[in-house]
């Protein structure tokens, strides 16, 4: 492997992000008073390098939806002095009758952009919500601008909880031409077995999709630390299902920089795939991203 790709990442400014000044607030993620600051790109390579990552895939951090534009323009500026991220995945309100003017100006500001994530995961506890009702992926706005990020050629990111994946299925149904990236490996929230069960018949469901790849991501999210067999489980479930041609790693960084290091949890989903074989995990830590985001 020539290098890893995280597929995964986040830089910012704290005074573009609302949602890190303030009193903090309950979040799914839990207590974030380290990362209420700046997390430039130079801090993002500094850890990433000494780590083997070559490439990384910018995800949307929650910019005010009316300065998505100026995100992505942000982003652009910032790969331009400095080679990083190398492909960014933005942000637009699909909800908007807007929208469609929204993706093609980023669109012109830079070919960085190779995707958009909207989060459209609901869940009964408040501070796991962020969408406001957990079926909003049927929205017809919603579902025709959707069609508008396929005529760019991007891709969608769908992050939504196991309890939302058979709507998930119907919407990835419904625009076979559209590649959906299931963020966080769809966001399994505990191990309780009934817990798990249902998360595992939802990856089934959307394993069955073709146009479904899946991010070996977030897995702290939820326990707010490295979880040696939670991974291993999520690893072994999506690549069973998915195939390591359909499952990519990224860190997540730096919302998993709340409970960890990167050398750790890079290490400990190396360890995960240590029994597979050498073209699977050159899928999972560089290929199949490579592809995805044509890297």
């Amino acid at each position: 492997m020539t290098g890893i790709v995280d597929s995964h990442h986040h830089i910012w400014r704290a005074a573009d992000l609302p949602w890190l000044q303030g009193e903090m607030v309950p979040r799914i993620f839990g207590p974030y008073e380290p990362i209420r600051r700046d997390y430039l790109v130079s801090e993002y390579v500094e850890e990433a390098a000494p780590c083997g990552i070559s490439s990384a895939v910018y995800v949307q951090a929650n910019w005010p939806l009316d300065r998505s534009v100026d995100e992505v323009r942000w982003l652009r500026d910032v790969h331009a002095e400095t080679g990083w991220p190398t492909a960014v995945v933005g942000c637009a309100d699909l909800f908007a009758d807007d929208a469609p003017d929204v993706l093609r100006r980023q669109a012109a500001r830079t070919p960085l952009v190779r995707g958009t994530r909207l989060q459209l995961h609901w869940h009964e506890r408040p501070e796991f919500r962020f969408a406001a009702a957990p079926d909003r992926m049927r929205d017809p706005v919603f579902r025709r601008n959707l069609a508008v990020v396929a005529d760019l050629g991007w891709l969608f990111e769908l992050q939504v909880f196991p309890g939302q994946m058979a709507d998930a299925a119907d919407l990835v149904a419904g625009f076979p031409q559209l590649t959906f990236v299931l963020v966080h490996a769809g966001m399994p929230v505990d191990s309780a077995p009934p817990a798990v069960a249902q998360w595992t018949r939802g990856m089934k469901l959307l394993a069955e999709l073709p146009n479904v790849v899946v991010k070996l991501t977030g897995q702290g999210t939820f326990v707010h630390r490295v979880d040696r067999p939670l991974i291993e489980r999520v690893a072994t479930t999506c690549l069973d299902l998915f195939g390591s041609g359909r499952c990519m790693w990224g860190s997540n960084f730096p919302v998993e920089k709340l409970w960890t290091d990167l050398p750790t949890l890079l290490s400990t989903w190396q360890d995960a795939l240590a029994g597979r074989s050498a073209g699977e995990i050159r899928d999972v830590f560089a290929a199949t991203a490579t592809r995805v985001y044509g890297l």
